[in-house]
């Protein structure tokens, strides 16, 4: 039988109360509290990356908050400004190069649409749980998103696009794309026409 980690990791319905996942959460939660209170100087804070199973060549501003951080890949080069939370009950696989502006959350939880099937009960043991799943997040390399973005689970965000500041992003969106909305929807491609050369005066 499988495992509550692995049926979570697949997308099925898990109880979030199982001893194991608890365990991974206050770790997580434990160790996001110790970042949170280190200066911004102080390279301690690469080694709570690294305890949190991340790459440490990455620049979370802080405060930040993962809630198992073991399941979140990232790649080089990557930068998030302050308050980035991450609910990676899924796997959250973030490319090389991305910016995250203040106040983005990528949230892969999914909880049913009835309250029949959402609210929480009490197992034969005592202990209060729910029925909950969740859908992974993949961000290309080189995209910027910007401030207050939320993005859902079950959601792609190709390489090389901009997410406008504010937007919930609900479905994929294609690569080298500027999109924005609620929901997030594409606006148009970016291109060469893009490019700062073009744009002497702001310079």
């Amino acid at each position: 039988m499988n495992t509550e980690k692995e049926k979570m990791l697949a997308g099925k319905i898990y109880d979030p109360s199982d001893k194991e996942l608890a365990s991974l959460r206050e770790k997580a939660h434990t160790l996001c509290i110790s970042y949170n209170a280190l200066p911004e100087t102080d390279k301690r804070r690469s080694e709570i990356i690294k305890e949190l199973g991340i790459d440490p060549d990455i620049y979370l501003q802080g405060p930040i908050q993962f809630d198992y951080g073991c399941f979140t890949k990232v790649g080089k080069n990557v930068y998030a400004n302050f308050n980035f939370t991450c609910v990676d009950c899924c796997p959250v696989t973030i490319g090389d190069n991305v910016f995250f502006g203040p106040n983005v959350s990528i949230l892969t939880p999914v909880h049913p649409l009835r309250w029949q099937d959402r609210n929480q009960y009490k197992k034969p043991d005592g202990t209060f749980t729910d029925k909950e799943y969740a859908k992974p997040v993949t961000i290309g390399s080189n995209c910027w998103i910007a401030g207050n973005v939320t993005i859902c689970g079950g959601v792609t965000i190709g390489e090389g696009c901009v997410i406008g500041a504010g937007s919930v992003v609900t479905r994929d969106i294609p690569p080298n794309t500027f999109a924005v909305g609620v929901p997030c929807r594409a606006v148009r491609e970016i291109t060469e026409k893009d490019s700062l050369e073009n744009h002497p005066e702001l310079f």
